[in-house]
């Protein structure tokens, strides 16, 4: 049927050109057709063969030249705020003990050979006489709490030093009368033996007095009254109560 089509296009054309002399053939110009979709894409391509790869330079690398690529470092900035403090973290567990130390180096002798004649003494006294000790005069008394070993003798109120060192006195009064005591020692010159006083007419008080010394083999020490500013109290015979004590704190001997 498509050679139908194309004879008769034929045949017009040339009645058209038989008729047509003298006139005018031509048609009107038409119209421009309708754009045609876009076509599809076309398909990838091969891939590529790959590179060769780089080729190193023979020889060391130079290290200034690495150090050339690397930028200069820069300045310090100033230093920040202090931050807050932090909270106090919990209480690890418990370690383990340590080893144990190296024994410490031996003791130094406090003086006397045997084992029962090591240096110690200590004594403690009472007087309950209710009389009053007479001025400037060793006070004696008449019961033993402590006497180790027999360095303090009540009868003449003398502490006798056996062993050469350092040692604390101290004495209690109780009564409702003033009294004046001093300790005194052969290690003291008389001006420097410490006196305590207390005055008092009406309630019962204590009155305290204590001292260190450094004493020598055969030095005595001993409580006094003194001072006669206590007026008649001297022949007060109410209740009174005067405690006496001394020990070594620690040995001279070598």
């Amino acid at each position: 049927m498509g050679d139908y089509y194309g004879l008769a296009i034929l045949l017009g054309l040339a009645m058209c050109l038989i008729s047509g002399e003298g006139g005018s053939c031509g048609g009107q110009n038409g119209e421009p057709g309708v754009k045609g979709d876009p076509g599809r894409n076309g398909l990838r391509g091969a891939k590529g063969e790959k590179g060769e790869p780089a080729v190193m330079t023979e020889g060391p690398v130079d290290v200034g030249v690495l150090l050339m690529l690397k930028g200069e470092a820069g300045a310090r900035g100033p230093q920040g705020d202090m931050g807050p403090k932090g909270y106090s973290g919990n209480v690890g567990a418990r370690g383990q003990p340590g080893e144990p130390g190296l024994p410490g180096p031996d003791g130094r002798s406090l003086g006397g050979g045997q084992a029962n004649d090591q240096s110690y003494s200590a004594f403690s006294v009472i007087r309950t006489e209710t009389s009053f000790p007479q001025y400037n005069k060793p006070v004696t008394f008449q019961k033993v709490v402590v006497n180790k070993p027999a360095d303090f003798n009540i009868a003449t109120g003398y502490f006798t030093c056996r062993v050469p060192g350092v040692y604390y006195f101290t004495f209690n009064f109780v009564s409702k009368v003033s009294m004046c005591l001093r300790i005194a020692s052969e290690a003291l010159p008389a001006e420097k033996r410490p006196g305590f006083c207390d005055y008092n007419r009406s309630t019962e008080q204590v009155l305290s007095g204590a001292v260190v010394l450094e004493l020598t083999v055969g030095q005595r020490v001993w409580l006094e009254s003194f001072s006669d500013e206590q007026g008649n109290d001297m022949n007060d015979t109410g209740k009174k109560s005067i405690i006496f004590n001394g020990f070594l704190l620690f040995s001279n001997a070598e």
